[in-house]
């Protein structure tokens, strides 16, 4: 299984949560395949980011 990274990186886990929960819903709108699993990860600094697989 490969995962696929958002570019950016979050300072809040709800900021990232609320991307993750509009690619599960909204991934039609910007044209990409339909994520089987999405994920919100914390980074080795404090940051958190959302990474998805197809």
């Amino acid at each position: 299984m490969n995962w696929i990274y958002w570019a950016k990186l979050y300072d809040s886990k709800f900021q990232a949560g609320v991307l993750a929960k509009r690619m599960e819903e909204d991934w039609w709108i910007y044209g990409y395949e339909c994520p089987q699993e999405v994920e919100v990860y914390k980074s080795k600094k404090g940051r958190f980011g959302v990474r998805y697989n197809t």
